[in-house]
């Protein structure tokens, strides 16, 4: 059995990291260090949880108690022969271990010199596309792993595609199992090749790809002198040097508004997460759906005023005027106007036991805002497989099989009892994602990406939002402020509800 060296893989407090510094300082530098969330995918048996086991190891990051506690394992459940089982650091469930497979997504935190890391190692069978949707939903980068004797398969281009479709931008594709191939520069070179034409269709911004042994080490922290015709960069270099500042939308300024907040008569703040663009006190802003406009007055924070905000920072906003907002609004910029409406297309991806029922109504959930919903049509399912577009029309699908199961992706309408406001999913993340919830169960259903706004005569089913008629009930009009103040919390919590009187 391959021994650990305690020595050369200790605390990783200590040693270059600290490099000297007192505690305050290294706390200080590594605050201001920013943070890439990246996910692993591919087959089964590609090695994803050895790889980032691997990561760990070699970089330093593991203690001495969880290095004995991987050497006792590595001869007690290991799969990995003589060498020590990186994949234990991941595969925590039993049956994960038992079966040298990830089932759920493990989440694994480190940081080096230069960034921090948060990876998500999601499960790569079909039957866990769920998993990997829920691993990928904040990831900025995908590592994608093959084995070099495979080379790209259907599962390769599932997972792809998923990425894709999660709007990631930065993808690795990780050839693993090189020593297995003797490091052949020809294999390599075919599956790269094979894996670029394919991404090229999908339109994924950056793709890089990286020849290596996860087992043995070789790219994955330093680069390895077996692969003397690989001009790259290891995958640890390429994980803290990759640039996604750009990857946030600093365009288009929207702010879900998710709280508002009164600790005096003389302050009215609204609090939430600037989900897109760049704010700065002065700015005009406008209301959503009021349409009432004002200024900002101050970007506040529990450690004092800014200037300016950006996402994904948590601020308070004052403005110079009042105006009457309540959560699931937005505050944007008048000249920057998102969409507004209550019927729109998107990639819906169904995670729920229960199959899909066409006339249940469902609570969607988009930014800090609540509705009542309902999947109006579907236009087609995905076979994740191929990517190929089913429908019943073209005899892909049984009559009546068109209503979603576990896992199954499709494009649908959906139509909402009141309006959103919202964007593109590949335009703005924030504001074109959405969580269809079961109100019975309250299981997230569904996640979805919304596509583009439908016109109302090509829905089938819209749903109106309910009439209150005060005349008619016979209710005083010195009720009516009471009666608005409980309908605006009912909307709130999804509910629409028209008011009707005389006065």
């Amino acid at each position: 059995m391959e021994q650990l060296d305690k020595n050369k893989y200790g605390n990783p407090m200590e040693g270059e990291e600290r490099g000297g510094m007192s505690i305050e300082e290294f706390l200080a530098n590594d605050e201001r260090k920013d943070l890439l969330r990246f996910l692993t995918a591919g087959s089964v048996d590609d090695g994803k949880s050895t790889l980032i086991g691997r990561l760990l190891f070699d970089s330093k990051k593991l203690y001495e108690d969880q290095l004995v506690a991987l050497e006792r394992d590595s001869k007690r459940v290991g799969n990995a022969g003589d060498h020590i089982d990186y994949a234990l650091l991941l595969d925590g469930l039993k049956a994960e271990r038992e079966q040298g497979i990830t089932i759920d997504v493990a989440y694994r935190y480190f940081s080096t010199n230069k960034r921090k890391f948060i990876i998500a190692d999601t499960p790569g069978h079909e039957q866990y596309t769920r998993n990997m949707i829920t691993g990928g939903s904040t990831a900025n980068l995908a590592v994608i792993l093959v084995d070099a004797r495979a080379g790209v398969v259907t599962q390769t281009r599932r997972h792809t595609f998923l990425v894709s479709l999660l709007g990631i931008k930065h993808v690795v594709l990780a050839v693993n199992k090189m020593d297995l191939v003797d490091f052949s520069k020809e294999v390599y070179d075919k599956i790269v090749a094979e894996y670029t034409a394919f991404t090229s269709q999908l339109g994924i911004p950056d793709v890089q790809c990286i020849p290596l042994s996860a087992l043995d080490g070789d790219n994955v922290v330093e680069k390895s002198s077996r692969t003397p015709w690989y001009t790259g960069e290891s995958l640890l270099t390429h994980l803290e040097t990759v640039h996604i500042g750009n990857d946030h939308n600093l365009t288009d300024f929207r702010f879900p508004v998710q709280y508002v907040l009164r600790p005096t008569l003389d302050f009215r703040g609204f609090c939430g997460k600037v989900a897109s663009g760049v704010i700065r006190k002065g700015d005009e802003v406008i209301a959503l759906p009021s349409g009432k406009k004002s200024r900002v007055k101050s970007i506040v924070t529990y450690d004092g005023e800014l200037d300016y905000a950006y996402p994904p920072m948590s601020v308070t906003l004052t403005l110079e005027d009042e105006i009457d907002v309540s959560r699931g609004e937005m505050l944007v910029r008048p000249d920057d106007l998102p969409t507004t409406g209550r019927n729109f297309e998107a990639m819906l991806v169904w995670m729920d036991e229960e199959p899909m029922n066409m006339d249940k109504q469902f609570f969607l959930k988009q930014t800090t805002n609540t509705s009542r919903a309902k999947v109006d049509s579907i236009r087609y399912k995905v076979d994740v497989n191929t990517m190929e577009h089913l429908t019943e029309e073209n005899g892909k699908v049984e009559k009546g099989d068109m209503p979603l199961k576990l896992n199954q992706i499709a494009h649908v309408v959906m139509t909402t009892a009141k309006e959103l406001f919202f964007d593109p999913y590949k335009d703005n993340k924030a504001t074109g994602a959405f969580i269809l919830i079961d109100p019975i169960t309250n299981n997230t259903s569904a996640v979805g990406m919304i596509l583009n706004a439908v016109d109302e005569k090509d829905v089938h089913n819209t749903i109106e939002p309910a009439v209150l008629n005060l005349d008619k009930l016979g209710i005083a009009p010195e009720h009516y402020e009471a009666i608005e103040t409980a309908v605006k919390e009912l909307e709130r919590q999804g509910l629409a509800i028209k008011l009707m009187h005389n006065s």
